[in-house]
């Protein structure tokens, strides 16, 4: 499971491309817990993230919200409303200090037609997120809940994992809510399957966040899912 492209939108453009990218740019930068775009507002622009990480979360009219990705250095968040010309389908909050560029979306429109190189790596980057997003609803169907989060606990160790006395602390600081959101089952469900895992020595919750102290069980169950 991955919630975040392996090759980033910058990285993935020619030098050339690039600057011209970042020169069509205003500098901004989000506090943490700040959101940047916000799901359902129009669309005026698109977000270059130079530093720092987000999550890109939906909620639904019943308070349900699912975390749909994590996005880092490189990404851009934003253009999927900015090509659509539809009002955004999803929030992205800092998860610290993020540095981007905001590039309007006039601007941005403008840039693509001049230099096509960049609309195909921008489609090629929209296919590649798309077909992570189905792959991951397949992977799905053949999971349970708890073998679904071990998947998950495992992904954020590797983008947002630090090492501690006690384990792997996870920096991405997301709720039980966006927890429960990312793998498809109510907050209660995962509430119950943490406070399992806790009293197994697997994890440990408490102010500064989740701990992962037995990360080779979470994998014991990720592989039990996968057969």
């Amino acid at each position: 499971m991955q919630f975040e492209d392996r090759v980033p939108f910058v990285v993935r453009l020619e030098s050339e491309d690039r600057q011209a990218l970042f020169a069509r740019g205003t500098p901004l930068v989000f506090p943490v817990r700040q959101v940047m775009l916000r799901e359902h507002e129009p669309t005026t622009h698109v977000l270059i993230i130079l530093a720092g990480w987000a999550k890109v979360t939906s909620a639904a009219p019943n308070g349900y919200e699912a975390l749909l990705a994590l996005r880092g250095p490189g990404d851009i968040v934003g253009e999927q409303a900015m090509l659509s010309g539809r009002p955004r389908g999803a929030t992205v909050t800092a998860l610290g200090r993020v540095e981007a560029l905001a590039v309007d979306a006039d601007r941005f429109s403008a840039l693509l037609d001049e230099r096509p190189d960049i609309s195909r790596k921008l489609l090629a980057l929209t296919a590649d997120r798309t077909r992570d997003s189905d792959r991951r609803r397949v992977q799905y169907a053949s999971l349970n809940v708890q073998e679904r989060l071990a998947l998950l606990l495992l992904e954020l160790i590797r983008t947002h994992g630090e090492e501690s006395d006690e384990g792997v602390q996870l920096t991405a600081g997301l709720t039980q809510s966006e927890l429960a959101g990312s793998v498809g089952a109510s907050r209660e469900a995962v509430a119950r399957l943490l406070k399992q895992l806790r009293e197994r020595g697997i994890v440990r919750t408490g102010r500064r966040g989740l701990v992962v102290v037995r990360p080779d069980v979470l994998r014991q169950m990720a592989r039990a899912g996968n057969g």
